[in-house]
């Protein structure tokens, strides 16, 4: 009840009330009201059910043949069936007028015979050319001989009025009172002759005695609904469908005192009842000839071949169709698995048609999506894993900035990715000492990572091993030798890294540092930029390979910068790289504000030289400036 009280919406209440008033009440206004909303209400329900009934893509083309291939042949088997059977009707009809017109003509030849005799022979001529003929012919038979002012009637009884007529030749069917004649005229040089034959019962019995039963009746309403007195009869039936059929034609007819002028007023209706079966009997005569018995032959098998070929249709139609909608059916069934999340389901493939090719095509489909989810899970889980990777990454950065009483260190690390290959690290070590790294892992990502994690790992043990047996006497060129030994052994020859080693004693001033192929650091001293040495190869590629120790005393004010060459090799959206110049005169430019000042500028000049996206290169910077 709810769902239909929601079907039929207020509209179906109005229009229950409405019809409940106008059964109660009554009034012309309630009528209008109650037929209006019941038209809307109809309207709204056709609509529903036409939109149910082509939801599903079978219903939909049943529907679409239906007006496009059944409906026209329908219509087409519709119109030649009602046109051969009118044709036939019409024939039957032509028949019997052909007949009415040959006994119009029959007694206008009679007339023309008689008022050629002589005037002398005319009387015993007529006698002679209508009898036995004639009379027993045409039951009723009247003429009139007129010759000057003598009227001479056959038979004597005859009641025949002289008709008034200008005309020298007229015939035509005639009407005096309720009964209709065939009537013949023909002047003569004295006078004229007339001759009448009463439409009859029997006379309509032999019109067409092969066909069936004809009646005749002043009007439609006249005619009888069965020939009294007849003695004709239906021809045999043939078939159960071999039914009788009726059929009727309007005959002109004219007034017995103005036989000239014919009208539909003085007419009557000529009715034929027939059979199919003698209809066609009377088209298609064999025994007179056998043209006709072939063409009746052709037909009939033209027929049956359109029967066979529909048949052939309707079949070819209703599995080319199951073959779409089964094809439509699968893929909407398709769909609804996998939006239920199993990317298992295949469609049954049969054929080379496009069909076949759109159940291939969504075959591929789910296993690209299987694999795409397979893809989408495990990068799901890298990314998980990454990020854990990136928090322990950040863990293995100094978090505590590193201040003594005449040096300043700030760094800072923006990796391109997740994870960096970029390493930087300060500590204290020794008595008072410290250490300055840098580093640059080839590659990117994960692998480039865990090679970092390594190096410093083995800086940090190295320096603690050279500080614990020596705490002042710390060689950076040591150091890196083994660190390098140790990269040599647990890693790959293309897993390397570019190093840069310093060791800064305050109580001396003096900076002692390897630089195993990095970026040469720069000594920024009174505006004035000085570039460091590089004394080494890289770390972790080749085993025995020996490193340098260089010196340098900083002074007060003196800014050491160290970088990676994510910071100069920045490319705009022209290609051109940020370069080494450009980054020296930044910084240079800067020397005087405060670390992490010159840090902030740094980073924001080479983002703003990139553009947004995504970095190319991790970018890392460490400033040291003594006081």
């Amino acid at each position: 009840m709810p769902f239909l009280l929601r079907f039929v919406g207020r509209l179906g209440i109005v229009f229950a009330l409405a019809l409940a008033a106008w059964l109660v009440m009554g009034g012309f206004p309630l009528l209008m009201l109650w037929l209006g909303a019941g038209l809307w209400l109809l309207l709204r329900v056709a609509r529903a059910v036409s939109q149910k009934a082509v939801w599903r893509l079978r219903h939909r083309l049943i529907i679409t043949y239906v007006f496009i291939a059944v409906a026209p042949v329908v219509l087409l088997a519709s119109l030649a069936a009602f046109a051969g059977y009118f044709l036939m009707l019409q024939i039957a009809m032509n028949v019997v007028t052909t007949e009415l017109d040959h006994r119009l003509t029959e007694l206008s030849s009679a007339a023309d015979a008689i008022a050629q005799l002589d005037n002398p022979s005319r009387v015993a001529g007529a006698d002679a050319i209508l009898a036995p003929y004639f009379t027993t012919r045409y039951e009723g038979l009247a003429v009139l001989l007129r010759d000057g002012e003598r009227e001479i009637r056959f038979p004597k009884t005859a009641e025949v009025p002289p008709p008034v007529v200008s005309a020298q030749a007229a015939k035509g069917m005639v009407r005096r009172g309720r009964q209709y004649y065939f009537w013949s005229y023909r002047k003569t040089p004295n006078g004229d002759v007339t001759i009448a034959a009463p439409l009859t019962r029997k006379l309509l019995d032999q019109l067409a005695p092969e066909l069936g039963l004809v009646d005749a009746a002043s009007s439609m309403d006249d005619l009888p609904q069965s020939s009294a007195g007849s003695v004709g009869a239906l021809p045999p039936q043939a078939n159960w469908l071999d039914v009788p059929v009726p059929w009727f034609a309007q005959m002109p007819a004219a007034d017995w005192m103005k036989p000239a002028v014919p009208s539909e007023a003085d007419g009557f209706v000529i009715d034929v009842r027939t059979r199919i079966s003698a209809l066609l009997a009377k088209v298609f005569n064999r025994k007179a000839d056998t043209a006709q018995g072939l063409t009746k032959a052709i037909l009939i098998a033209g027929a049956v071949l359109f029967v066979f070929v529909e048949i052939i249709c309707w079949v070819i139609g209703v599995s080319m169709t199951r073959t779409i909608t089964g094809t439509v059916h699968h893929l909407y069934e398709g769909t609804q698995r996998v939006m239920e999340g199993n990317f298992e389901h295949r469609m049954e493939v049969a054929g080379r048609d496009q069909l076949a090719e759109v159940g291939a095509s969504f075959n591929r489909m789910t296993d690209n999506l299987q694999r795409l989810v397979t893809v989408a899970k495990e990068k799901e889980r890298l990314q998980s894993e990454i990020e854990i990777a990136s928090e322990v990454q950040n863990q293995l950065y100094p978090r505590i900035e590193t201040r003594t009483a005449d040096l300043q260190v700030a760094a800072v690390c923006k990796p391109a990715r997740m994870v960096s290959g970029d390493y930087f690290d300060y500590e204290m070590v020794g008595d008072g000492q410290v250490a300055l790294a840098i580093g640059d892992v080839s590659g990117k990502g994960i692998s480039a990572a865990l090679l970092m994690a390594t190096l410093q790992s083995s800086l940090r043990t190295q320096l603690k091993g050279a500080a614990g047996s020596n705490g002042i006497g710390i060689s950076t060129a040591v150091v890196v030798d083994r660190l390098n030994r140790n990269l040599c052994a647990s890693s790959t020859p293309d897993k390397y890294a570019t190093f840069c080693l310093g060791l800064y004693n305050p109580s001396t001033g003096v900076l002692l540092y390897t630089n195993a192929g990095h970026l040469p650091p720069l000594l920024i001293r009174g505006g004035q930029v000085e570039r460091l040495d590089v004394n080494g190869m890289v770390v972790g590629a080749f085993d025995g390979v020996l490193y340098e120790e260089s010196r340098i005393k900083l002074e007060s004010g003196d800014l050491l910068v160290f970088f990676t060459d994510g910071l100069t090799e920045p490319e705009n959206e022209f290609g051109e790289m940020f370069g080494e110049e450009r980054f020296i005169d930044l910084v240079a430019k800067n020397s005087h504000r405060d670390e992490q000042r010159i840090v902030e500028i740094v980073l924001t000049a080479v983002r703003e030289w990139t553009g947004p996206g995504e970095l190319q290169d991790d970018m890392t910077l460490l400033l040291a400036r003594r006081a």
